[in-house]
C-alpha cells in the first residue's frame, strides 16, 4: 500500500512499503523534459541531468559516485520528453546516505564553466554515438516527422547546434523556472520505517522554498502523416511506421497494450511469427505504444536487408489489414490479458519498478492506481473495446513513416496500402 504526503513547501512524497525486501529505491522527479524546451535550448533538460553529477559545494563528481558505490548502491538519472528523474537504489540501512547525496546534487551543484564545457563535449559524443545507432535513431526520426512543428518531436539529447548555445546562465534560469517544489515529486519504494523516512526527507527538502508553479498541461501536438528517408551507410535498413496513439492516463491504454501483445509486442506476436519466424526477412521486428499528455504514438519497427524492405512493408501492411478485417479472438485476448497481468505482478517485486511507477503517476496524473485497480482495468478489457481500438489506431490516412539506411529506391508507402 502506498502513502502520499505533501511537505509544507508543496513537495509531494509518495511511498510504497515492501517489507519483505532489503532494498529501497528513491527517485526525485521533476516535471520537465524536452517537451518544455524551444529550438534554441533544445537538450537543456538532459544537459542539466548530466551537470548534477559534476560536483557540489561539498562533493566532487568522484565523491558523488563513491558515496553510493562504497555502499554497494546504484545512482543514476534519465531525461524524457516530459520529466526528469534522479534516483538511487540502496540497502535499507543506507537510506540516509542516498537522500543526503541526492539532495546535495539537487540543491548544491556548482555548474562550473569548466565542467559545462567538458560535459558539452560528452553530450556531443553521445549524440554522435546515437547517430551511429540507426536502430535507435529511426524512432526519433519518426517523432520529428509526425510532430515536426511541436516540441513533442524534439530530440531529448538536443542537437549539436542547440548545445552550443547552452551556458551557465541558461542552465540556472531553466532550473529556476522548472526545478521548483510544486513541479517535483519524491518517490520511495522498498523496506523502510515510515516515520524515520519522512523525517529524513523533511530534514533535507523542507528548506526548499515554496513555489506552486508547475507544468500542468501541454498543447495537443498535431499528428502529421509524413514520410522521411535518412541516408546512412549501413548494412541494414531500419523502418518505423507510426499511428496516433492513446494519451497518458486514459483507460484505453490497457486495451491497446493487450492488442499490442497480440499484434507485435513479443516473440509470439503476429508480426514476429509471420515476418521473422516464417519468412526469415528480419532479425528484429516489434510494435509498442508510447503515451504522453494529450498525445500518444503507436509504432512498428523492423530492421532488414535493403532488398527486403518493400516486401517487409507489404507484409506489415497486410497484417494490419488482417487484424482490422477479422479482429482478434476471445481466446487470444484472454491470453494477452494474462500476459499483461503477469508482467505487471512480476514488476511489483522490483523496488525500482515500483518507484518509477508511483513517481511518474503522481507527477503526470496527480494520482496512483493501486495494484488491485490496475488488475481490474486489465480484467475489464473487452473484445468490443479491442475491436474499437484496432479500428481507431490503425488508420492508414494518419500514418507516419521513417527509414534510416542505404536505399536503392525511395518508395511511396501509400502504394502498399
Amino acid at each position: 500500500m502506498f502513502k502520499r504526503t505533501t511537505l509544507d513547501n508543496g513537495v509531494r512524497v509518495v511511498c510504497e512499503k515492501i517489507p519483505y525486501v532489503r532494498s529501497v529505491s528513491i527517485g526525485i522527479w521533476v516535471g520537465t523534459g524536452s517537451r518544455n524546451e524551444n529550438r534554441d535550448n533544445n537538450g537543456i533538460s538532459h544537459f542539466i541531468e548530466h551537470m548534477l553529477f559534476k560536483g557540489t559545494s561539498t562533493r566532487s563528481a568522484k565523491e558523488i559516485a563513491e558515496s553510493i558505490d562504497n555502499i554497494g548502491g546504484q545512482l543514476n538519472a534519465f531525461t524524457g520528453k516530459e520529466c526528469t528523474c534522479y534516483y538511487a537504489k540502496i540497502l535499507d540501512t543506507h537510506i540516509d546516505i542516498a537522500l543526503d547525496v541526492l539532495s546535495d546534487m539537487f540543491f548544491n551543484s556548482k555548474f562550473d564553466q569548466k565542467d559545462i564545457e567538458v560535459e558539452r563535449k560528452v553530450i556531443m559524443e553521445e549524440i554522435g554515438m546515437y547517430q551511429d545507432s540507426p536502430e535507435e535513431l529511426v524512432h526519433d526520426v519518426l517523432s520529428e516527422t509526425i510532430w515536426q512543428d511541436d516540441t513533442l518531436g524534439y530530440p531529448i539529447l538536443g542537437t549539436q547546434e542547440s548545445l552550443k548555445g547552452i551556458g551557465r546562465d541558461s542552465i540556472t534560469d531553466y532550473i529556476g523556472k522548472n526545478y521548483v517544489s510544486g513541479n517535483s515529486v519524491i518517490s520511495v519504494a522498498g523496506n523502510y520505517d515510515d516515520d524515520a523516512l519522512i523525517g529524513m526527507i523533511n530534514e533535507r527538502f523542507s528548506k526548499w522554498s515554496k513555489n506552486d508553479a508547475f507544468n500542468k498541461e501541454y498543447t495537443c501536438a498535431q499528428f502529421k502523416p509524413n514520410s522521411v528517408f535518412m541516408e546512412k551507410d549501413t548494412e541494414q535498413v531500419h523502418i518505423c511506421m507510426g499511428f496516433n496513439g492513446i494519451s497518458h492516463g486514459k483507460d484505453d491504454i490497457y486495451t491497446l497494450l493487450a492488442v499490442n501483445n497480440i499484434f507485435g509486442g513479443g516473440m509470439s506476436s503476429r508480426l514476429f511469427q509471420k515476418i521473422r519466424e516464417e519468412k526469415g526477412l528480419v532479425y528484429s521486428i516489434y510494435s509498442y505504444p508510447a503515451s504522453y499528455k494529450n498525445n500518444g504514438l503507436f509504432s512498428i519497427y523492423a530492421g532488414m536487408n535493403p532488398e527486403h524492405m518493400e516486401k517487409v512493408i507489404q507484409l506489415v501492411v497486410d497484417e494490419i489489414k488482417e487484424i482490422k478485417k477479422n479482429g482478434i479472438s476471445k481466446e487470444d485476448l484472454e491470453k494477452s490479458k494474462e500476459q499483461l497481468k503477469g508482467n505487471y505482478i512480476l514488476g511489483l517485486e522490483s523496488t525500482s519498478s515500483r518507484m518509477n511507477s508511483i513517481g511518474k503517476s503522481e507527477l503526470m496524473l496527480g494520482r496512483i492506481y493501486s495494484p488491485d485497480e490496475v488488475l481490474k482495468k486489465i480484467d475489464d478489457i473487452s473484445l468490443d473495446n479491442a475491436t474499437r481500438i484496432i479500428e481507431q489506431i490503425f488508420n492508414f490516412d494518419s500514418m507516419g513513416f521513417s527509414a534510416v539506411g542505404s536505399f536503392k529506391n525511395k518508395i511511396e508507402v501509400k502504394n502498399f496500402i
